[in-house]
């Protein structure tokens, strides 16, 4: 259990068009210019955008792994502890934020290709 600083930005090269900015303390992630994600080196944590029910909830049922970051408009960010997840949880909680932020067909388009929403029948 655990995820290193090193494996989530690797994680990151999963997803179209993410790009990275430093701001001081902080990076910033984006796809097309807009933030869905902060990674802090330091304290080996990183800020989620989610929506709000999503926030409550994962604060609510473990709050030693996540903690409410700020709300906006009709989004809740969240703080996950690296530490404290694991890998397969984290990269569908980075997903979640990169397709809240990305244009539409890039999202249809990551979708298909990685059959995430899509039911699988036994068969």
């Amino acid at each position: 259990m655990g995820v290193s600083v090193d494996e989530f930005l690797e994680m990151l090269d999963q997803l179209p068009g993410v790009k990275m900015s430093h701001g001081g303390e902080w990076i910033g992630l984006k796809v097309r210019d807009k933030g869905f994600g902060y990674l802090w080196e330091a304290t080996e944590t990183v800020g989620l955008k989610a929506t709000i029910e999503e926030q409550i909830a994962l604060v609510a049922e473990r709050p030693e792994v996540f903690e409410v970051q700020f709300t906006a408009g009709r989004f809740g960010w969240v703080v996950v502890h690296l530490d404290k997840i694991d890998a397969d949880e984290l990269f569908e909680l980075v997903a979640e934020a990169w397709c809240l932020t990305a244009p539409k067909q890039m999202v249809a388009d990551f979708e298909a290709a990685h059959e995430i929403g899509q039911q699988v029948h036994p068969g």
